[in-house]
């Protein structure tokens, strides 16, 4: 019994990572619903590079 006393507390870390992990690891997480600023800042810039390839394109089909 006393060596199980020793080895709970050696237990308690791996096992509370794992869980945080798991939890953490899960699809559907309520908490990031939204998005950030970041991908707000990535997405606009993805509609401006698509926007400047469409004109770069319509200019290089645009006859001399």
């Amino acid at each position: 019994m006393d060596k199980l006393l020793y080895l709970l507390p050696a237990l308690a870390c791996p096992v509370g990572m794992g869980l945080m992990m798991w939890l953490m690891m899960r699809p559907g997480r309520s908490g990031q619903t939204a998005p950030t600023a970041d991908q707000q800042e990535l997405l606009r810039l993805r509609k401006e590079i698509d926007a400047l390839r469409t004109e770069r394109t319509d200019v290089q089909d645009r006859p001399s």
